[in-house]
């Protein structure tokens, strides 16, 4: 390819506004799926324009339950705020027991209201 010719765009600007249009409409991994099947393209292909559009959001990780991720620190310096106490060592305390722990904080405060 010499410095004269151009490389074709990937997306046309039909594309590219369908694309914007409905992924701002649904948001979801589902919606970039089936933009993907539509346009030919592959999943990662359609976030890469989506990114660089300035549009794509990075869905929220989880845990394996499904809720957000919390770690250990911010479960602890919780805990701590709720006691009134300094307990730096508490973050080498297994996750499931700082959890378990902040979850009696919060019954005994409402039980206190």
């Amino acid at each position: 390819m010499s410095t004269t010719e151009s490389k074709a765009p990937n997306y046309s600007e039909a594309q590219a506004s369908d694309l914007k249009e409905k992924y701002l409409a649904a948001p979801t991994k589902a919606t970039v799926d089936a933009l993907a099947l539509e346009h030919k393209k592959s999943s990662r292909s359609i976030v890469a324009k989506l990114s660089n559009m300035g549009i794509y959001k990075t869905p929220p990780r989880l845990n394996k339950a499904g809720g957000p991720i919390v770690k250990k620190e911010t479960l602890v310096a919780e805990i701590c705020e709720k006691l009134g106490v300094v307990a730096p060592s508490l973050v080498k305390a297994n996750k499931q027991d700082l959890e378990r722990l902040a979850e009696v904080i919060a019954k005994v405060e409402t039980y206190e209201c």
